[in-house]
């Protein structure tokens, strides 16, 4: 176990926040257990938190500067906190995304993590491993933040109407994630296609891929494989999946019959299911 009192801020950024967290506590003259009163959390979370055994969250982060008055110090510093929490290889795609002006992305199976449900990545992270999973769903959604950005990017999603009919976590998860995707209907910088089983052979054969666009750095694709990620600037590729993408969408529904895909989806599949006497059943 840490001890506090030998907590290095410079062994990684989770000591730091832990390092700066309690001696803005201590600053103010509150214990472990105060702190916890004024911010709605446990003390002892307070405690696990100061000692690097804990992620902290954006939420606390928030509260802890409002009530420790640090000039929003300690949510600064979560985003980084919780980058590092990443597996080495994904540090560098988060930080793409991150800086990235649009985002292309096409998924064959699933739902972009961008745009998962806390229910549903849990779902998805937990499949084989459900060791730290609430700390690891938390890093995951923390990626969402870009799109809370002053200027967000412009983000393109192309799902496989196999997204749609792959329960991930239960009917009641895939109803709020379809829910959560019809959340963006109306939003023009986030939106959402799908490809539909009737396209038949497509562009995407060979599997999920994103596409980053920057300012004034060269484009980079991006795909995945077990443990590992593959970013490239390479002209050829990213020309090649810029064409391929073009393919993609044109082959995808409009964003309007997208949605009512997924309305209908959402209600058919996973709606409440009631008895011949009108009554759900449980």
């Amino acid at each position: 176990m840490t001890h506090i009192n030998a907590l290095d801020p410079g062994a990684s950024p989770l000591d730091y926040y832990g390092f700066e967290l309690r001696r803005h506590r201590e600053a103010a003259g509150l214990t472990q257990k105060q702190l916890g009163e004024i911010v709605n959390y446990t003390g002892s979370l307070v405690g696990q938190i100061e000692t690097a055994r804990k992620l902290p969250t954006p939420e606390f982060s928030q509260r802890a500067d409002a009530a420790l008055e640090t000039g929003g110090q300690l949510s600064r510093l979560v985003d980084l906190v919780l980058r590092s929490q990443l597996p080495a290889w994904f540090q560098q795609v988060a930080e793409l995304q991150a800086r990235a002006v649009e985002i292309c992305s096409f998924e064959a199976l699933m739902v972009q993590g961008l745009l998962q449900t806390p229910a549903y990545a849990r779902a998805v992270l937990g499949v084989l491993d459900k060791s730290n999973l609430d700390d690891r769903t938390a890093v995951r959604l923390a990626r969402q933040a870009i799109f809370e950005k002053e200027e967000p990017p412009v983000f393109w999603s192309i799902l496989s109407e196999a997204a749609l009919y792959l329960e991930v976590g239960g009917r009641e998860t895939m109803r709020e994630q379809l829910a959560h995707l019809l959340s963006f209907e109306h939003n023009p910088r986030i939106n959402i296609q799908v490809l539909p089983f009737s396209a038949g052979a497509h562009a995407g054969m060979t599997g999920s891929y994103d596409l980053y666009r920057f300012a004034s750095d060269p484009a980079i694709v991006y795909t995945e494989g077990y443990g590992s990620g593959h970013p490239t600037a390479n002209p050829d590729t990213v020309k090649d999946c810029s064409l391929r993408y073009d393919h993609l969408q044109a082959a995808a529904l409009s964003l309007r019959d997208s949605a009512e895909l997924m309305r209908r989806v959402m209600e058919e599949r996973y709606g409440e299911q009631r008895d011949s006497d009108g009554d759900p059943v449980a």
